[in-house]
């Protein structure tokens, strides 16, 4: 293995657990009757609080996705590369 493959290797490692994290932190999408009907997060701002935080984590989750995306394929290419 070279370095370069090493140093991807810790950052997928660090991108995966950093996708676990943000996973468990985002509150469930789904809404079921129990909370329509007690009218759960029924104040103004209480949805838009709460919408800048989803928001927030669903940009951060997209971003930790797209380096574990390049860094899966650049670990690939350095691969490929190096047994050449």
């Amino acid at each position: 293995m070279s370095i370069w493959e090493i140093i991807c290797g810790v950052i997928m490692l660090i991108c995966c657990v950093i996708l676990a994290i943000l996973s468990i932190l985002q509150p469930p999408k789904q809404q079921n009757m129990s909370s329509a009907i007690s009218g759960a997060s029924s104040n103004f701002f209480d949805k838009s609080g709460g919408a800048t935080r989803e928001q927030a984590l669903g940009q951060l989750t997209k971003v930790v996705v797209i380096v574990l995306f390049v860094m899966t394929l650049v670990v690939n290419i350095i691969g490929i590369v190096i047994s050449k």
